[in-house]
């Protein structure tokens, strides 16, 4: 599959191997997505990965036709919202119950056969983190949860019922109870799960945030120019509360303030683009300004970024929204250009300060969005663009992190025997 989401754990297994460690992935089988990959596929090839795949009865296995992935179009957003209830509703913790049932006992038929020293499950999808729980307890065997988002309080979840919420918490606390390690990606999400479950010790979790692939923009091969107008560009997809609409706002209040200077600007776009959103941009005049570039591979849209002058992300208000790490920002330190963020106070206000290279701005405030794309421009047209602070961007290289993470692998595999 291909946005953001799969990234993270097709990284640390890439690495893995220089750390002393063979991970075998097990994931789903044929499924119905909005996006597939396959430049990440042939990554996960290069590096010989084994993978191990079971299908479910959840909704996206049963989206697949004859077996074979299917990949279907990106609903309305409220349909989207509408679905998205409905599954909360029906299902505990996820959709994804079916698909865990099977990859219980696919993953025990393994621990069964070969020695494994740990389990290690990256979710969201949380029924996955409750199979990991599973095997600890059935084979002895130490297990390591890492939380891309939130479980509990996770800023789309919807509970219909008091009972709703009593289920999350009380599996949620079961799951964590039979973890060795947790790893989360900020300290405010550390800060919530020890404030909501005060069973974990300090160093019960430890922080391991998102990053990017040094390989992947060494390979990348921006576009050629064609003229010297700034360009400022977006890569990803938008849904629920990360949405385009203040951004463009912002870019017509500048295109009716100061023309010159809009017509001197380029807005890109990089992946995939609702029908109404494209509506936004037709009722407000902006199609002369944009280009959209529609989904690409993952390899594709690295090479898009790296031909941009300034790179643009938001991250709307949400509950919860200062555990939010969006990997999209972290993707953006690995291209060294100057950021325009639109997000809440929290994780990602705080990692792109620590950047250096970044104009911060609330998600909604028009005005202020106006006036940093403004400010970056003038910068871009003195040749004074910021450069980012290196130590950071270093510091979030996928290798360099999959060694703190083997190193916490080790610690747990040692702590555990003993």
């Amino acid at each position: 599959m291909g946005l953001s989401g799969v990234q993270r754990t097709l990284k640390f297994t890439k690495y893995m191997k220089r750390f002393g460690w063979q991970p075998t992935v097990l994931t789903a089988g044929a499924v119905g997505y909005y996006a597939f990959d396959e430049a990440l596929m042939r990554e996960a090839e290069e590096a010989n990965i084994r993978i191990e795949r079971t299908s479910g009865t959840d909704v996206n296995s049963l989206l697949a036709s004859q077996g074979t992935s299917k990949q279907i179009s990106m609903p309305v957003e409220w349909l989207r919202k509408l679905v998205s209830r409905l599954s909360n509703a029906l299902f505990i913790p996820d959709n994804k119950v079916g698909w865990a049932a099977k990859a219980f006992k696919r993953a025990s038929d393994l621990l069964q056969t070969e020695h494994y020293d740990l389990v290690f499950v990256s979710a969201p999808p949380f029924s996955a983190a409750r199979v990991g729980a599973r095997l600890s307890k059935r084979f002895s065997v130490p297990f390591v949860v890492d939380y891309r988002d939130l479980w509990y309080g996770n800023q789309f979840a919807f509970y219909p019922t008091p009972f709703h919420r009593w289920l999350h918490q009380r599996f949620e606390y079961a799951m964590l109870e039979a973890s060795s390690k947790v790893i989360v990606t900020n300290r405010q999400m550390k800060h919530k799960i020890m404030t909501m479950y005060p069973f974990l010790g300090f160093d019960d979790i430890s922080i391991i945030p998102h990053g990017f692939d040094p390989e992947d923009f060494a390979n990348a091969r921006p576009s050629p120019r064609d003229n010297q107008k700034f360009r400022l560009g977006y890569a990803g997809m938008f849904y629920d509360m990360v949405t385009p609409k203040y951004f463009l706002q912002a870019f017509k209040m500048l295109a009716d303030e100061q023309p010159a200077i809009a017509q001197d600007i380029e807005l890109h776009f990089f992946g995939l683009f609702r029908k109404e959103h494209r509506r936004h941009i037709r009722r407000m005049g902006l199609q002369d300004f944009v280009t959209l570039h529609g989904y690409c591979n993952h390899d594709a849209a690295v090479s898009g970024i790296m031909s941009c002058d300034a790179l643009w992300m938001m991250v709307g208000n949400a509950r919860n929204a200062d555990t939010i790490s969006s990997g999209k920002l972290y993707e953006y330190f690995g291209s060294q250009k100057p950021l325009l963020v639109s997000v809440p106070e929290g994780a990602l206000s705080q990692a792109a300060q620590k950047y250096g290279a970044a104009i911060v701005t609330e998600p909604d405030n028009i005005q202020q969005i106006k006036l940093a794309i403004l400010r970056l421009y003038k910068l871009y047209k003195e040749g004074k663009l910021p450069r980012p602070n290196l130590d950071v961007v270093q510091q979030h290289r996928r290798d360099v992190l999959t060694e703190q993470l083997t190193k916490e692998l080790h610690f747990v595999v040692e702590q555990f025997v003993g």
